[in-house]
């Protein structure tokens, strides 16, 4: 099983590198303005938000419908083709994609948090860095065309969708995790932690500058496509040598780490506020990625593990509530406000999220 969750992490987030990374820029060669760009990338991460609405009393995160969001995300991949010079076409496709990659990964999740112990998930988990950091180095030498952007989609899906069926096919007789209820302190609810939710959705807010416009932002400074994705990929190369090592510090104290990973954000965005064409500095701000991804990631998805009992759903809402409401409002803000001060916007907004886990530790 961990070769195959390993293979997914793989090539999922490898989807992720091409979207993240490439599609913004292949997306201003179509020739849409920076505020198109912010509306198109932030739908996917609507639909993150939305769907685990749907499986809070409708449906189950089981695996039929995880099966189905892979012929989804495949079928979706598929359309960017006839959809990319079309505004409104391409933004129903960003939300088809979006939709499925809002119940693929939050299953693998808590699949994987079930069967690898807690340092053995992260050195699965860094496979799908690997992933990242790969496509990055590749197409950033050879993307030229916005075409080249989704045939790299196109293909990283496709072997995302026959990983995450190895999973669902290699899986035996075991319970879905959904089904899964025996451990944890409560039943779920945000309303109980809700300082800690809030806190989760205004840290990804405050990524919306980086993960959308990063690559923008760089080369808008004199920094070549190439080196620029060779910053994201020494980042990605930090976040790998933290998932590997981490196993221990997921038996501290996981509110105090959460505390370190936004306090380490901050000065992060500050960096890229103040130094956005010196590379030496930039690269330095890279290597916190270590600590405010990789270790905020997975300290985020233990605590909600040991939290609550529906551990799928917590995944799922996690991803949502995170990734999907706060990077659907980050990826707003940032079309908004993109130019000189974006990063510091960002900073501004990541040490609210501390303040705010300051009130969840204190109750």
């Amino acid at each position: 099983m961990f070769w195959r969750l390993s293979a997914f992490y793989f090539f999922y987030f490898a989807i992720i590198g091409v979207y993240v990374i490439f599609l913004p820029k292949a997306l201003q060669m179509v020739g849409y303005t920076s505020a198109q760009i912010g509306i198109l990338l932030s739908a996917a991460p609507l639909m993150r938000f939305v769907m685990p609405f749907l499986f809070l009393k409708h449906v189950k995160l089981n695996r039929q419908s995880y099966t189905l969001s892979l012929m989804i995300l495949a079928l979706a991949a598929m359309l960017f083709y006839p959809a990319l010079e079309t505004f409104e076409a391409l933004l129903v496709v960003n939300l088809l994609f979006g939709a499925s990659i809002s119940i693929s990964l939050p299953y693998v999740e808590a699949r994987a948090l079930e069967v690898l112990d807690r340092h053995i998930y992260g050195r699965s988990r860094l496979f799908g860095s690997i992933g990242f950091m790969l496509i990055a180095l590749w197409l950033g030498k050879v993307l030229e065309t916005p075409l080249d952007a989704l045939h790299y989609l196109l293909g990283t899906t496709l072997l995302t969708t026959l990983s995450g069926l190895a999973i669902v096919y290699g899986i035996g007789d075991q319970p879905d995790p959904s089904e899964q209820k025996t451990t944890g302190q409560t039943n779920f609810s945000i309303i109980g932690f809700w300082p800690l939710w809030l806190s989760f959705f205004l840290m990804q807010v405050s990524f919306g500058g980086f993960y959308n416009f990063f690559t923008i932002y760089e080369t808008s400074h004199g920094i070549s496509l190439e080196m620029t994705s060779w910053l994201w990929s020494f980042g990605v190369i930090c976040e790998i040598a933290m998932l590997y090592f981490q196993g221990p510090l997921l038996h501290k104290n996981l509110f105090t780490i959460l505390e370190v990973t936004i306090a380490v954000t901050v000065l992060r965005w500050l960096l890229l506020w103040y130094f956005p064409d010196d590379l030496t500095i930039t690269f330095a701000g890279q290597s916190l990625h270590a600590l405010g991804f990789a270790l905020y990631h997975s300290a985020s998805i233990t605590l909600l593990h040991t939290l609550y009992r529906q551990k799928a759903l917590a995944q799922q809402f996690f991803l949502g509530i995170s990734y999907g409401l706060g990077g659907f409002i980050g990826a707003i803000i940032a079309g908004q406000v993109y130019g000189e001060y974006l990063f510091l916007v960002e900073a501004g907004i990541a040490f609210i999220a501390f303040l705010v886990l300051k009130v969840q530790k204190e109750r």
